[in-house]
């Protein structure tokens, strides 16, 4: 069975080909910022004849490993790029073949989570050539939980990975014999078009905190939990005009993005009503505001429990102070940096954090070196 559709259509030989231009500017911004030796004309001249060799170029570990952190600077939707140049950058575009590349998608998770000090990673895998297409992961991360729908209309588990669950399912991949509502879903990997491979992600590899509440013992009695790293691997790095279609990354989770997003959405766990009911709020009327308290005692308890499991965690306060300090030693560096406002202010008490009160430069979707939607 392939799987083209899940990806897009796949490019032709001449769309894989890099223009020198685009080459060209990422070779000067890499000289320009330091990161590699010397004047960039000995190293363009180099980069064009391969281009008219071969219709693309390979970089150097220095050019990747710079174009990778780049990338992760230019993310206009995350909130925590003051990071950008702690990313651990893994090499693996000589790694070939679905199993070797599903067994480094394996390694990246345990080396990324250090026991709960979690790592920012990403480990990129072949490009698109003229010559041959890079391997695609279809997961949208490399941890996410299955989806199991019933007849009556309900999910089991994460509703926003139902249709996946129901595709690996035809694929091959058999659930436990007891479905939860946490069970880890494989990894569905095409090295080659058309052929497409599950692979099971071993026990080991996923770092869960259960969730407790520091103030309600009976939270616990809902049986949640959570996964440590978020991996997205459903994304292209495109360096230079290069393209890696397989370039899995991570950071850490902001509190919020659990406990007020994954967790709480209507479309997702939907846990805002169990939770009101377990502290028993009245959600007799909206005016109770039993939505708001509800949620920040979701959210309570996911930074709790992190916190008290010794796995990294933020919280949306301090790194919304953090990315204001982003943003100055970008204006400083004479950058422009470029932030979606409705991604950067958190989805819990947003006007009470820094980042809620200042307007930014909107995303440009051609900025580059980027992490950029597969299609």
């Amino acid at each position: 069975m392939t799987e083209e559709r899940a990806s897009g259509r796949r490019e032709s030989d001449d769309e894989r080909a890099v223009e020198f231009a685009e080459a060209e500017e990422f070779v000067r911004q890499c000289h320009a910022e330091g990161v590699c030796g010397g004047g960039p004309a000995r190293r363009l001249a180099r980069v064009r004849a391969e281009i008219e060799r071969t219709g693309t170029y390979r970089h150097t570990p220095a050019e990747l490993a710079f174009g990778a952190r780049a990338a992760w600077r230019n993310a206009a939707r995350c909130i925590g790029r003051l990071y950008w140049r702690g990313l651990r950058i893994r090499d693996r575009r000589d790694v070939s073949g679905a199993a070797a590349v599903a067994a480094e998608c394996v390694t990246h998770l345990r080396e990324a989570t250090r026991g709960g000090r979690i790592r920012p990673t990403v480990t990129v895998f072949a490009p698109d050539t003229p010559a041959a297409a890079g391997p695609r992961i279809h997961n949208e991360q490399l941890i996410r939980y299955a989806g199991y729908a019933r007849d009556d209309g309900t999910v089991l588990g994460d509703p926003r990975y139902a249709s996946f669950t129901e595709r690996v399912r035809a694929l091959g991949w058999r659930p436990p014999a007891r479905r939860g509502a946490f069970d880890v879903l494989p990894l569905l990997v095409e090295a080659v078009p058309g052929e497409s491979r599950l692979f099971t992600v071993p026990p080991d590899a996923v770092l869960e905190v259960p969730l407790r509440h520091p103030d309600h013992d009976r939270f616990a009695l809902l049986g949640l939990r959570w996964h440590a790293v978020p991996a997205i691997s459903d994304m292209t790095l495109v360096i230079g005009g290069v393209r890696y279609p397989a370039a899995p990354f991570n950071g850490w989770y902001l509190g919020t993005e659990v406990g007020a997003r994954n967790l709480a959405d209507a479309g997702r766990y939907d846990l805002l009503p169990v939770v009101a009911e377990l502290l028993g709020l009245s959600t007799a009327s909206e005016r109770t505001l039993w939505r708001d308290r509800a949620l920040v005692e979701l959210t309570l308890a996911v930074q709790h429990s992190f916190d008290e499991a010794g796995v990294t965690v933020a919280d949306h306060h301090t790194e919304s102070r953090r990315f204001l300090d982003h943003v100055a030693r970008e204006e400083r560096a004479g950058r422009r940096c470029r932030a979606d406002w409705s991604w950067i202010v958190p989805p819990l008490s947003g006007g009470q954090t820094a980042v809620f009160h200042r307007y930014y430069d909107v995303p440009d979707p051609a900025q580059r070196p980027a992490f950029v939607p597969r299609g």
